[in-house]
């Protein structure tokens, strides 16, 4: 019983010291995604051939609506499979946030979207010169649906980045507490070990964990890295493959099934070599 308050404790005060990060950072993405939402899918639908260039540095960014808006492009016609798998890959959903909120880490952000925005660009235009004729089928552009359920109308940004804050917190407080439960436990080297430690196969659990298409995800991934159960080379795998609610509304949005199970496909592959590829050198 001591162990869990202790746990339950330090898991509080973890969650504490992040929340006024959290919530400055999704004020400032929320500001961002209301007054240029429509200026970023314009650009997007404009770009042509650097649309993979142009898919990275908006993925990048970290929340979920720039995944969804490709998804919908996508669907209607509007940007390539390379343009989708490069935003894909870049999204990082709140695994940025996470690791703003421990300053002490924030010096290997920067490190962290540079490289999943390398592996995006390179994704994105070998699926554009070499594998879209696999993968993409002839579409008409049509009308594109943009709801992602995060946003709603006159709802301004502070209340949206608040409702973001206290999801988050709350995503953080499970998961950070069984985290910490398990160290305890298990010791993190084992835990390290359970999840293939020190081996060139962790990206591939990490890839998989990425694929589950909610913030969760990074969370998890996020939390594992920082406590130091799995490499950096592994968190760039889970995170490159973890486009968030943008999977769902692809296939949702676009009817081709056997079409969107490659693109799941690809991007799974994607990431597992980029992860292996910086497992080896790392």
């Amino acid at each position: 019983m001591e162990m869990l308050i202790d746990v339950l404790i330090d898991t509080c005060l973890d969650c504490l010291k992040m929340l006024p990060f959290l919530f400055a950072a999704f004020l400032m993405i929320e500001a961002l995604e209301h007054y240029s939402g429509d200026f970023s899918a314009k650009l997007l639908a404009k770009v042509g051939k650097a649309g993979p260039v142009a898919g990275a540095v908006v993925g990048c960014v970290p929340q979920c609506g720039f995944s969804v808006m490709a998804a919908n492009l996508y669907a209607g016609g509007i940007i390539s499979v390379g343009t989708l798998l490069s935003v894909f890959v870049a999204t990082s959903d709140e695994a940025i946030l996470i690791i703003l909120g421990k300053p002490e880490y924030a010096g290997k952000v920067g490190v962290l979207l540079v490289t999943k925005v390398v592996i995006a660009i390179v994704a994105g235009y070998v699926a554009d010169l070499f594998l879209k004729d696999r993968i993409s089928i002839p579409k008409a552009n049509g009308n594109l649906c943009h709801d992602c359920g995060c946003h709603r109308e006159h709802a301004g940004i502070v209340k949206p980045a608040w409702n973001h804050t206290v999801k988050m917190t709350v995503y953080l407080l499970v998961f950070t507490g069984i985290l910490n439960l398990c160290i305890e436990l298990i010791g993190i080297d084992r835990l390290s070990t359970l999840l293939l430690g020190d081996t060139i196969f962790q990206p591939m659990i990490a890839a998989v964990i990425g694929l589950i298409p909610n913030c969760a995800a990074s969370v998890i991934l996020t939390q594992l890295y920082l406590s130091g159960a799995i490499s950096f080379a592994s968190v760039i795998a889970g995170l490159c493959t973890g486009a968030g609610i943008g999977l769902v509304v692809l296939f949702r949005m676009n009817h081709n099934k056997s079409e969107n199970f490659k693109i799941l496909g690809v991007l799974y592959v994607t990431a597992v070599i980029a992860g292996m590829i910086l497992e080896l050198i790392s």
